[in-house]
């Protein structure tokens, strides 16, 4: 969209001039009324226009039979510039119409019986769409609450919440797949002194997506931090350009996602299935386009203050949180949270302590400073700026006990005077203290209401990355290179598969396929045979494989037990051959999993392999294809390849080689149409020297074959 279409989208939808209110109803009892006497309620200073064929007037306004009769006066009326569609049934497309007949650039559609209801109904959905786009139309919905802008006073939507008197006016927006969710943030906000500049009820995104929709924040002068409540990601490469124009525009996206546990989903039959879900996908999305995820809905409500005008850090690497308190048990409740999310508060060094020490403050092993006996507002001051101007700590955090409720002078207010500005600061209030939080709320400071909601955000904050770069520029030709320019097999076979991966440049163990009779094979002593099926995802658990074979006669031997095994457990496999490689032994065993993931597209996974990789789950997760700066940071993310960095005196794994795998692995996102739905290498082995893949699966897409 150019920037003249993106301004009068921008203008229509968020400030429109004049109103129509398609089904407004003369019983204010009505939801269909809502609209309306919001509108009047929060001072909307344009044009109202109610639609409805029996009435001639509504609630005080003139109300008009149709748009098309409205737009007939619209020397007296205006131009409409945005229609709320309220009307049940096939009267939204007479509406639609007539928005199309009349010029209307903007419908936003409250009404359901769309993508909501089914089959029939995405169809319905499906040929609305259509007929919007010929019209020219831009539709918001169906099933959508509306639009709210806060400090321009309109608020075209029935959300209930809006009986209340006052609405408080912020620098915060907020982009919901959930219409009810908006009463809750406004609602839940209003009680901290938090108020919303806009706010917009996505419902089926029939047309206005979420992507579309940040978009135009991002250029809303009154926007600084940017809010999404999702359910699911329906156009994830255009909210992967929004989030990064947003990045660049300096207006952190904080996400709160419904689904974190099992999705249902059909998984593939590899063990990258089961490791890379859709939600563990969607974590490598967020982070990948630079968007903070949070666990919680309280702190969706409350973290807009700690990152608002903040950027991510520039390197990766531990982050530290120095905390100060004047309740011990209030202070450990938050830090220990936090080190469940990996993120740990800060002991202080020599230099600091000295430093706190010449306030007279008490300095322990503990990292939680304790000034509950200091009952001094001066002496915390002096505490808060000594942590704020220490190059210690990426973070301060403030915890305040009995004193927020009566006496905000002893802890509350120093947070507040204390200039902040060059380190996030935020502070978790233990006791029940309205006044207090609305202080801190009204001077920029983040303030939360539970340990929990304030250890979510602070990790949120500190793993908070800049946007990724674009993968494939950073990869170059070199690595383009090695990718196979003819046409992948219908399917494949473990043989298939190791031949695709070297293709890729990862190294594949010595291997040849043995047929009967004989299963005669050149590869030197001892070896492995596995049976070679593409109807056999997973060979160990149906007996297909037979290892350290040191001898001719224990080769056959082996195959023919092997070969038994494998048709009592699995008698309708096509057995293709007998696959022979040489036995390798390393450090320690790796899986490198692919997966084309239906929300967010390619990605890519390490983790400790083996039989046991579903067991361990210590795996880390990437948008694919990766740099191999990205791949390093993968490796760092996995826990047990500490065994590969030499703890406590261990052999020292290749992890260059293993990095340089991982990129050459993630490459299959670049194969032409990404024919390949899921590849898994388990396990790749890791040397001293080098890397080796020993056994291998490739997914098509749309083919259940191995």
């Amino acid at each position: 969209m150019s920037a003249p279409d993106s301004a009068r989208l921008a203008q229509a939808l968020f400030a429109p001039r004049t109103i129509a209110l398609v089904g407004a109803s003369g019983d204010p009892k009505k939801n269909t009324a809502r609209p309306q006497r919001y509108l009047v309620k929060h001072g909307y200073s344009g044009r109202i226009v109610p639609i409805n064929p029996m009435r001639d007037e509504i609630l005080g306004l003139p109300a008009y039979p149709s748009l098309s009769a409205a737009h007939a006066a619209r020397a007296t009326l205006g131009q409409i510039d945005h229609a709320y569609i309220m009307s049940p049934g096939e009267s939204v497309e007479a509406a639609l119409e007539d928005c199309g007949a009349c010029g209307i650039p903007v419908a936003s559609i409250f009404s359901d019986g769309f993508a909501d209801l089914g089959e029939a109904g995405s169809a319905r959905q499906t040929r609305l769409t259509a007929r919007a786009r010929a019209l020219g139309v831009r539709v918001l919905g169906p099933n959508s609450m509306g639009v709210m802008n806060i400090a321009g006073r309109t608020t075209i939507s029935v959300n209930a919440t809006l009986e209340t008197d006052h609405l408080i006016a912020g620098t915060t927006s907020v982009i919901s797949q959930s219409g009810t969710m908006l009463g809750t943030l406004m609602s839940r906000g209003a009680a901290r002194g938090l108020g919303y500049a806009k706010m917009v009820s996505v419902g089926n995104e029939a047309d206005l997506g979420v992507g579309e929709l940040l978009d135009l924040l991002v250029d809303d002068a009154a926007t600084e931090v940017i809010l999404l409540f999702l359910e699911t990601v329906r156009d994830a490469a255009r909210l992967s350009r929004a989030a990064r124009r947003a990045h660049a525009a300096g207006k952190p996206v904080v996400v709160y996602k419904l689904g974190r546990s099992a999705l249902g989903e059909a998984m593939a039959r590899s063990h990258t299935g089961a490791l890379a879900g859709s939600d563990k996908a969607l974590d490598a999305f967020f982070r990948d386009c630079g968007i903070i995820r949070v666990e919680m809905l309280e702190t969706l409500i409350e973290i807009a203050p700690l990152v608002a005008k903040r950027r991510p850090a520039l390197a990766c690497g531990p982050r530290r949180v120095a905390v100060v308190t004047t309740t011990g048990g209030g202070a450990a409740s938050v830090v220990d949270h936090l080190g469940v999310t990996g993120i740990d508060a800060m002991v202080p060094n020599a230099a600091l302590t000295e430093a706190l020490q010449a306030h007279g403050v008490r300095v322990t092993d503990s990292p939680i400073i304790d000034l509950t006996m200091a009952g001094s507002g001066a002496r915390y001051a002096a505490v808060l700026r000594t942590l704020i101007d220490s190059p210690e700590c990426d973070a301060v955090l403030a915890v305040v006990g009995s004193s927020a409720q009566f006496h905000p002078e002893v802890a509350v207010r120093p947070i507040v005077e204390t200039p902040w500005a060059v380190k996030p600061v935020c502070a978790f209030l233990t006791p029940h203290a309205e006044p207090s939080l609305t202080v801190l709320a009204s001077t920029g400071i983040a303030a939360f209401r539970t340990p929990e909601a304030c250890a979510d955000a602070l990790a949120g904050f500190l793993r908070w990355q800049a946007p990724s770069h674009a993968v494939k520029n950073l990869m170059g030709q070199a690595s383009s290179s090695h990718l196979p320019e003819e046409e992948l097999p219908e399917s494949f076979n473990e043989a298939s598969a190791l031949q695709l991966f070297a293709r890729l440049g990862v190294p594949v163990v010595p291997h040849a396929i043995a047929h009967a009779p004989g299963f005669v094979h050149r590869i030197a002593f001892p070896v492995v045979a596995k049976v070679l099926s593409k109807d056999i995802a997973h060979k160990t658990e149906a007996g297909g494989v037979a290892l350290g074979l040191p001898s001719e006669e224990a080769y056959q031997a082996g195959v023919s037990s092997m070969l038994s095994r494998v048709r009592t457990h699995t008698p309708t496999a096509r057995i293709e051959g007998v696959l022979v490689q040489a036995m390798v032994k390393g450090l320690a065993e790796v899986i490198l999993g692919y997966r084309h993931d239906p929300m967010v597209g390619p990605t890519v996974m390490v983790g400790m392999g083996g039989v046991l990789a579903e067991i361990y789950q210590d795996v880390a997760l990437r948008l694919a294809p990766v740099s191999e700066a990205q791949a390093h940071a993968m490796l760092d993310a996995v826990k047990g390849l500490a065994l590969l960095r030499g703890y406590r005196n261990l052999p020292r794994g290749d992890l260059t080689a293993l990095a340089r795998a991982v990129v050459a692995f993630s490459q299959l996102a670049l194969l032409p149409g990404q024919p390949v739905m899921e590849a898994e290498i388990n396990p790749l082995i890791v040397l001293a020297d080098g890397v080796v893949a020993v056994d291998g699966l490739v997914l098509r897409r749309g083919n259940s074959s191995a």
